[in-house]
């Protein structure tokens, strides 16, 4: 079982003064939630898709103040509205596997990221988690066979779904403005990702995004909706961090790389992203540190006029992964499928 990961664990035994940033997020926090409570709101987990192997679950979930009986209403909302909702920091939350109860707790972001104790079979499970006062929720974990030897990581933005947006503003406007149905996926990645892993049954399937937890219920149905296959969501959480006043995007994407390399080091991974980003140098720096756990580093390659708006297309030239690692590039899908797995025989 590896150790307890939590989304706040980078804050937590540094000894020092949280923020000011972060002290004023705390602050507008906990005014909102008592405003909250005096309305009569009570607690509600929203549930995300976990993963885990024999042995070990990855609980993941966020705690929110509602109305009572709108926790699936909080599953559907879409935008700016993600955000007004009001996160319960800091309490304790039951998760039950199997008829064994354990307690875990959300973060200062009320965002649930832990690893307990279970034995589940592999493939898509089922667990329970609930809050006092609150409605139990159901959440889907993807347990990966120790058998299994291959795994897809995918960046989202530019890779599975078009943005076609100028860097500084990308985050908010999908973020607060658009909804599942306003976005257009990249042609061709669905089909490659359900290839792939019909290729390796068993395989998990991550999608590795800077996006914030607020926002993955409409990541979670532009996937379905475009039938790309499902797989747990790693995303973060915005605002200031114990010491900073933003979250690095990069670091966040480098930390899950890392953790998953040590959670499953028998898996080697298809790693696939765009080339308007850092995916690839960070692929390619996991790459080195990790010798024979990358298979394939996959680029989407941006548009001249996705490329402008991406701030130009990033060069790896500095950051080269081993010679065993296989790269590849296409504007799509489709190329990268060619590539990847020879022409369709469909």
């Amino acid at each position: 079982m590896p150790r307890l990961h939590t989304a706040t664990s980078s804050a937590l035994g540094t000894g020092t003064v949280p923020h000011l940033a972060s002290r004023i997020e705390d602050t507008i926090h906990e005014f909102r939630e008592r405003s909250a409570r005096r309305r009569g709101h009570t607690p509600t987990v929203i549930p995300y898709s976990g993963y885990g192997a024999p042995g070990w679950v990855r609980v993941l979930g966020r705690v929110l103040l509602s109305k009572p009986g709108s926790a699936s209403r909080y599953r559907k909302i879409r935008g700016w509205r993600s955000f007004t909702s009001v996160p319960l920091n800091d309490v304790e939350v039951t998760v039950t596997i199997g008829g064994v109860s354990h307690t875990v707790t959300a973060d200062r972001g009320g965002v649930i990221d832990s690893v307990v104790e279970a034995d589940l079979a592999p493939g898509w499970q089922t667990i329970n988690i609930g809050i006092d006062g609150g409605e139990p929720a159901e959440a889907p974990v993807f347990i990966v066979d120790p058998d299994v030897r291959f795994g897809l990581v995918s960046d989202v933005d530019d890779t599975v779904m078009v943005t076609a947006l100028p860097r500084p503003f990308l985050a908010a406007w999908n973020t607060f403005v658009l909804d599942e149905h306003a976005r257009r996926p990249v042609p061709g990645m669905a089909v490659l990702y359900e290839r792939v892993l019909h290729d390796h049954p068993g395989a998990p399937c991550f999608y590795l995004s800077t996006g914030a937890w607020n926002v993955a219920p409409t990541l979670t149905r532009f996937l379905a909706r475009h039938l790309y296959p499902s797989g747990p969501l790693l995303l973060t959480d915005w605002g200031p961090t114990h010491d900073r006043w933003f979250r690095s995007g990069r670091d966040h994407k480098v930390h899950n790389l890392e953790r998953l390399a040590s959670e499953f080091p028998q898996i080697r991974w298809l790693l696939v992203g765009d080339d308007g980003q850092h995916d690839e140098e960070i692929y390619s720096e996991f790459a080195a540190a990790h010798a024979g756990q990358v298979q394939t580093i996959a680029i989407r390659q941006l548009s001249t006029g996705e490329a402008v708006l991406a701030g130009g297309r990033k060069s790896d030239d500095d950051a080269r992964s081993p010679a065993e690692t296989r790269r590849i590039y296409a504007p799509d899908g489709a190329g990268l499928a060619e590539q990847l797995l020879g022409p369709d025989p469909r």
